[in-house]
């Protein structure tokens, strides 16, 4: 057993996460500031064709995962595979980075480029599965590398050799360079074991459970690609893309209950579920908060030329939000799910499993996402609507769908787990966030100009955005009991030897 602690590996993954952001903001000004709208495009667009090229990585990872945290000796298999599988990847990307360059102003050559990314993605995400089986803070030393990496490459090249979107690729390449070697370092002990084809007997005989699964991402991933073959323009996607960056934050909350997932594969308590969910939500609410009061000054100082697009980031926030809740729950039916145990489970049993109805769940969700946003795009495109306006629609389109599958898993996950949605806590955090992060905002307005230099602004934007949440945290301690508890408990966690 690997004793993982939650709420350490939690608290470990959040503010390194939260640090990240800011870390990550230097190299998001860089490539905002510096790439034309065409490039921020082409730069999201290349984003989502590799996943498309990573479609068959999760026969690996996944059961890694899976493995590792029960006791396998299945590391230095998956290693040795991933070069292979990264071959075949490479061979998707570029198929259709051709077929989408024929159909849009993207070219072709740039996309061509960023299949450089490719093999070093694959080492990462199977070092991130390994890892995470035992040590899931190490993923985010690992993540915090990335971003740190990121920073003198990306001002280097993009910023003093004006290399635009190839100077994003070198940077990301190397970046993932940086991670991989921090990860390969702390996942040295589960490499260090006998290479087996029986791993991969058994990876490829159940291949088609992961890949399955992981066919919620390749249609959910239909969105960008369909909006640029729709609009045969990479604009709009410079404008969602933005978006992203600003609500990537309320992201982070997540980070609190992703070893979640570990704990209950190797036989934690269920107990575990309603705490994390709790713990969450106490971050997850002011960040939502946060994102949503300063997504107008944060927009101007990635680029003032995006600003207007505040209210896809309103909606986005809350699709995030809805998102997050979702994966606890997911989390935990994944994490009890025993049918991969039991080495004499027939195809039929898998399908009755959990493995398989929450991913069906998801691709029924994403189906009816890609087909809403087609037709609306196809309806509001004749009309000639401006690129921003399609992008809140889409936003829209996302958010509507989001909502009532999240209360769907809810009720899902109460059938298997003693769950209780914490209705005061939920309050409590939601009118703290509200008045602290007001008021911050306020003073904000105030005594904050809006100067287009980015070392006058970001600076003030990031002081008052500091006051907001701290002002939060004080409140909440002196009127919240469960906060109390959770910053002793964080104290106790990080105290303990790891």
């Amino acid at each position: 057993m690997s004793n993982i602690r939650v709420t350490y590996s939690g608290l470990i993954n959040f503010v390194i996460g939260i640090i990240s952001v800011f870390t990550g903001l230097i190299f998001t000004l860089t490539v905002t500031r510096k790439l034309p709208q065409d490039e921020l495009g082409t730069w999201a667009l290349i984003g989502s064709l590799l996943v498309y090229a990573t479609i068959i990585s999760p026969i690996i990872d996944y059961w890694l995962t899976r493995e590792i945290a029960r006791g396998g000796k299945s590391g230095k298999t998956g290693i040795i595979s991933t070069g292979f599988f990264s071959v075949f990847g490479l061979t998707i990307f570029v198929i259709l980075a051709y077929f989408v360059s024929l159909e849009s102003d993207a070219s072709f050559e740039i996309l061509l480029f960023g299949c450089i990314i490719i093999p070093v993605q694959f080492l990462q995400k199977i070092l991130h599965s390994i890892n995470m089986a035992w040590k899931p803070q190490t993923r985010s030393y690992g993540m915090l590398v990335f971003e740190i990496v990121k920073i003198p490459t990306g001002i280097f090249l993009i910023y003093f050799l004006d290399l635009g979107i190839v100077g994003a690729i070198v940077t990301t390449f190397v970046a993932h360079l940086g991670e991989i070697i921090l990860l390969v370092y702390y996942a040295r002990e589960k490499i260090r074991v006998s290479f087996s084809t029986l791993f991969i007997k058994k990876w490829f005989r159940l291949s088609w459970i992961p890949m399955y699964g992981n066919l919620q991402n390749l249609i959910l991933y239909l969105d960008v690609i369909f909006f640029t073959l729709i609009t045969s323009s990479v604009t709009g996607l410079a404008f969602y893309t933005v978006s992203i960056s600003v609500v990537a934050i309320v992201n982070h909350s997540s980070s609190l209950s992703f070893a979640l997932y570990s704990k209950l594969l190797e036989g934690g308590k269920k107990e575990h579920l309603q705490q994390n969910l709790t713990n969450v939500l106490y971050f997850a609410l002011p960040l939502l908060t946060l994102s949503i009061v300063f997504s107008k000054p944060t927009l101007f100082a990635l680029n003032p030329q995006y600003m207007d697009a505040w209210p896809i980031v309103i909606i986005l926030a809350f699709k995030v939000f809805f998102h997050i809740i979702r994966d606890i729950f997911e989390s935990g039916l994944y994490g009890i799910e025993k049918v991969d145990v039991n080495e004499k489970s027939t195809w039929k049993d898998f399908i009755k499993s959990k493995l398989f109805f929450m991913p069906t769940l998801r691709i029924i969700q994403n189906i009816l996402y890609v087909i809403i946003l087609a037709i609306v795009l196809w309806i509001f495109v004749g009309q000639n609507v401006p690129d921003l306006h399609l992008v809140i629609y889409w936003a829209i389109v996302g958010l509507v769908i989001q909502i009532p599958f999240t209360v769907y898993t809810y009720y899902i996950a109460k059938k298997e787990f003693p769950i209780k949605i914490p209705k005061n806590s939920i309050i409590k955090y939601s009118v703290t966030s509200i008045v602290s992060i007001g008021i911050s905002y306020s003073l904000f307005e105030n005594f904050v100009e809006y100067d287009v230099s980015i070392f006058k602004f970001l600076p003030n934007l990031l002081l008052f955005i500091l006051i907001g949440m701290s002002m939060y945290f004080i409140i909440t301690y002196f009127i919240d009991v469960r906060t109390k508890k959770l910053i002793k408990s964080a104290i106790k966690e990080i105290l303990k030897k790891n």
